[in-house]
């Protein structure tokens, strides 16, 4: 008797499914928990908030009694986290069930709302993993999308309010690529690194932004005769339009630039259908001059980019640096626009 094999595809996908919806539904009702008891425990330390170092006091007494029932979950440590995360949200229905509790501690990590918001936002869009979401904060994702956009923008394009429209709304310079497993003070050549980032393709999809997929690694183009290989290509389902991607291991150069014009031209001229937008390129660079881009390029295009990539995280005084300059460049714009008489 003949067995339509596709039956035991469907009941195992739908075992995994089942198992997955039922690990997310205790852990939501974890995360429920500990909001309830930092709630109970805010309401409590309001009681007695005349008394001097009352809240240590309460910390450390809960601890003393729990711990001992329920473990390292209720060290002072744990419980301080939890008063913590009801502080952050305040409100019971804001907390989503796609989200983790391990997520919610990364977050509680983050120290502005809008930065938590964007973080939120793009995690349950994209469905990031516990890794995935802690590998963007501390790669310092937002403050890197802020660098070619405004704060509102960078916002309403992670909350789904606006809908993405231009390339460099998720174009990041620099690029970390510290997941590749390269030392940073090493000499590569081009296709050492383009064959790390096929290698570890689902990271670099990740690092790239919303929205790409791979189509080919050293495409073969023919231009009247001359045999061109492009290094690799991508497609943007958000901007439907192709992604080219150069690497250059070395200084950018004009030149560089002058031959990613020409495949980006040949795309939207060969390959491009009627109903998709213009072809991105981008230099992937050890090394740019941005005042060489800018000269060597239309004033005004959206289709070339120049990013340079980083083998390594920043360390947490670059992360704090760079929060600080991505401020203090918000409020002196916030100031300029304000009118004066």
């Amino acid at each position: 008797m003949h067995i339509n094999q596709s039956i035991i595809t469907d009941i195992k996908s739908i075992i995994a499914q089942s198992k997955d919806k039922a690990i997310r539904a205790v852990d939501h009702q974890r995360t429920l928990m500990y909001w309830l008891i930092g709630k109970r425990i805010f309401e409590e330390e309001q009681e007695g908030k005349d008394r001097a170092d009352y809240g240590k006091y309460l910390i450390k007494y809960l601890s003393e009694q729990l711990q001992p029932e329920f473990g390292s979950g209720f060290s002072k440590r744990q419980i301080n986290l939890y008063r913590q995360f009801y502080r952050t949200f305040p409100i019971a229905h804001t907390l989503y069930a796609q989200l983790s509790w391990s997520q919610y501690k990364l977050l509680l990590s983050i120290d502005t709302d809008d930065q938590r918001q964007f973080y939120i936002a793009e995690a349950i869009k994209n469905n990031w993993t516990v890794r995935q979401l802690e590998r963007q904060i501390y790669s310092n994702l937002y403050e890197r999308l802020l660098m070619s956009n405004e704060r509102e923008c960078v916002l309403a394009v992670a909350k789904k309010e606006k809908k993405l429209s231009n390339a460099n709304e998720i174009i990041k310079d620099p690029m970390f690529l510290e997941f590749l497993g390269l030392k940073k003070d090493a000499s590569y050549y081009e296709k050492d690194l383009e064959s790390a980032i096929i290698t570890h393709l689902q990271d670099f999809l990740l690092e790239l932004g919303n929205g790409f997929s791979f189509v080919a690694r050293q495409k073969r183009i023919h231009i009247e005769g001359d045999e061109f290989f492009v290094d690799l290509i991508f497609y943007n389902r958000l901007l439907q339009c192709f992604t080219i991607i150069e690497i250059k291991t070395t200084k950018l150069t004009h030149q560089d630039i002058g031959q990613l014009q020409m495949y980006v031209n040949y795309y939207d001229r060969i390959e491009k259908l009627p109903h998709e937008n213009q072809t991105i390129g981008i230099l992937l660079c050890a090394n740019k001059n941005d005042a060489v881009v800018r000269f060597t390029l239309p004033d005004n295009q959206k289709q070339i980019f120049a990013s340079q990539y980083q083998l390594y995280l920043p360390t947490e005084k670059q992360l704090v640096d760079e929060v600080k300059k991505e401020l203090a460049s918000y409020d002196g714009k916030t100031k300029n626009n304000h009118f004066t008489p």
